[in-house]
């Protein structure tokens, strides 16, 4: 799985005629659970006010803006890279395969794909990596919102399977608390064993 060369975008941005996707993802820094990605393409005579980088949000405002998104939106798609892909592949190509799949998975075909961050994923469609994206672009504001909220939700399902860990607690990031936890219990099927922390168990 490879990057497209891209078009890097910090200022000025301009709108694309026809149907813009945003794109953004969630999971990369954790050392448990898989990557989630998000490709929305927003209505435009159904607007959604407050969207904004989802890390600037609380999570009650997060999951309130993530089902307006899902009732309003023209299109969206959440789409996933498993740990055994991060750890084959590595976290960024992994990353940018979630993405691939958000946007094949679209009901409807994108004319331009804007990405956060650097890369784009390989998807045949004219593609702007957008630096700091899910700042200052709508559509990757509301796929920020999706791929974190959904991401979110199953670290909570996986807390269930593997309550030592209290993934529900860290989402799977290095917290103190999870760290501790991992010495402790050692790794599980959901954590990456091709990231430092948990190579140090195994």
């Amino acid at each position: 799985m490879g990057a497209n060369p891209v078009i890097r975008r910090t200022h000025p941005l301009t709108l694309p005629t026809g149907l813009l996707c945003g794109v953004d993802e969630a999971g990369r820094g954790p050392i448990a659970g898989p990557v989630s990605a998000a490709a929305v393409i927003l209505h435009p005579q159904r607007p959604i006010v407050g969207l904004m980088d989802s890390k600037k949000l609380s999570p009650q405002r997060r999951d309130a803006l993530a089902l307006q998104i899902r009732e309003q939106a023209h299109a969206w798609c959440v789409a996933w890279a498993s740990v055994e892909e991060i750890d084959d592949l590595n976290i960024l190509r992994a990353s940018l395969l979630a993405m691939q799949r958000a946007v094949n998975g679209l009901s409807v075909r994108a004319d331009a794909v804007w990405v956060d961050g650097l890369y784009c994923p390989e998807v045949g469609i004219p593609s702007v990596a957008v630096v700091a994206g899910d700042d200052r672009v709508a559509a990757i504001q509301a796929a920020s919102i999706l791929a974190k909220t959904e991401r979110d939700a199953l670290m909570v399902r996986l807390a269930e399977e593997y309550p030592q860990y209290e993934f529900g607690r860290h989402k799977g990031y290095p917290t103190p608390v999870h760290l501790h936890l991992l010495r402790q219990y050692g790794a599980c099927p959901q954590h990456r064993r091709s990231f430092a922390p948990v190579a140090a168990t195994l």
